[in-house]
């Protein structure tokens, strides 16, 4: 994914128009991924006047997806397979 093509598909057709649902109280929530933080994602978020909260460099456990796709995955790897008599 580039910068271009997470604007377009991302922020122009969803994270657009639901800040503007939202309005003034929108704060928008992604992570340090390159494609998030290329220039054009910046200067596109600035212009729409969508405010993006501060992501400290290097840290996933802020986002609790990332502990419940984890838990997740440990759960279905310890699954035993049924029994075929």
């Amino acid at each position: 994914m580039t910068g271009h093509i997470y604007w377009d598909v991302i922020l122009e057709q969803h994270v657009r128009l639901f800040r503007g649902a939202m309005g003034a109280e929108f704060l928008f929530m992604d992570d340090n991924a390159r494609p998030h933080r290329a220039n054009i994602v910046d200067e596109c978020l600035q212009s729409e006047d969508i405010t993006r909260m501060d992501w400290p460099a290097y840290s996933p456990d802020l986002n609790p997806i990332e502990h419940v796709l984890d838990m997740l995955g440990r759960r279905i790897a310890a699954r035993q397979p049924p029994r075929s008599d």
